[in-house]
C-alpha cells in the first residue's frame, strides 16, 4: 500500500496546473452514468476504472478551477488537489469491491481495479497536457471544434480497447 501511495504522489506531479476548463458538467455526467449503466451490462471492471479515473482527474482540475476562483492558495495546492482527487476511489473499494493485489506486467502488485484507473487518470492528464501543446502550436486555437473532448476520449477508447484485449 505504501508503494502504491508513494507512486500515485508521484504520478501526481505530472500534473502542475490546471491550464483550461477541462470538461463540461454535462459530459461529465453523462460519462459517470454511462459507467453504472456499463457495469450492470457485464462490462468489464478494469476498463470501467480507465473511465473512472479519468474522471477523477476531472474532478481534481476542477476542484483546482475553484480553489484559483476563489484565490485559496498553499504550498503544493494542485499536486494535493489531484491526490486528493483520486484518493476517492477507496470510496469504491469500502462499497463495491474487494482489494485483491496480483502481479501485473511481471514488475507491479497490485490490484487490476486500481492500475486501470491509475492508467486511465494518467491518460486524461497526459491528453490535457497534448491539447495544451497542440493549441500552443496552432496560435492558440484548437484545430477542430471540440478538440479539447475529442483527444482525451479518444486516447481513453484507444486505451480501452488495448486493455479489453490485453490479458494481464
Amino acid at each position: 500500500m505504501k508503494k502504491t501511495l508513494i507512486t500515485i504522489g508521484i504520478l501526481s506531479s505530472i500534473s502542475k496546473t490546471a491550464l483550461a476548463n477541462p470538461a463540461c458538467i454535462v459530459c461529465t455526467v453523462a460519462i459517470g452514468t454511462s459507467l453504472s449503466i456499463a457495469r450492470k451490462l457485464g462490462v468489464n471492471d478494469n476498463i470501467i476504472a480507465i473511465w473512472l479515473g479519468a474522471i477523477l482527474a476531472l474532478l481534481g482540475y476542477w476542484t483546482i478551477l475553484l480553489f484559483e476562483k476563489k484565490k485559496w492558495n498553499f504550498i503544493a495546492r494542485d499536486y494535493i488537489l489531484l491526490l486528493l482527487s483520486f484518493s476517492m476511489i477507496g470510496a469504491i473499494y469500502i462499497k463495491d469491491l474487494k482489494y485483491t493485489p496480483e502481479v501485473i506486467l511481471k514488475i507491479l502488485y497490485i490490484d487490476k481495479f486500481l492500475f486501470s484507473a491509475i492508467i486511465g487518470w494518467i491518460i486524461y492528464v497526459i491528453s490535457q497536457k497534448l491539447y495544451q501543446y497542440m493549441k500552443v502550436k496552432n496560435g492558440g486555437h484548437a484545430h477542430f471544434p471540440f478538440e479539447k473532448v475529442v483527444i482525451p476520449v479518444l486516447m481513453l477508447i484507444i486505451t480501452s480497447i488495448y486493455f479489453t484485449y490485453l490479458k494481464f
